[in-house]
């Protein structure tokens, strides 16, 4: 059972086209400036994001969060954990 969890929690970076998390850590690797600017875009715990899609080259990538479609680079999602939502 445990296993099964685990498989349901990713990086928001490796989500694909339309699914759905909740987010449920954030590392900053150190950096407090980042940090503040992602929460301050509505990147707190708790939150409901969807994956939109992928910029042509494979970098930025669109989410949406709160009602607002954002984007993010592939290096600064990869330090957000989501649990996927069914």
């Amino acid at each position: 059972m445990e296993e099964k969890k685990n498989k349901s929690i990713k990086s928001l970076n490796e989500l694909k086209s339309g699914e759905k998390g909740t987010i449920i850590s954030f590392n900053d690797n150190g950096n407090s400036e980042l940090k503040r600017h992602l929460l301050g875009m509505g990147f707190v715990k708790g939150s409901e994001i969807t994956f939109e899609k992928v910029a042509p080259l494979g970098d930025p990538i669109k989410l949406r969060l709160k009602g607002y479609s954002i984007c993010l680079r592939k290096e600064e999602a990869k330090n957000i954990k989501v649990q996927l939502i069914n």
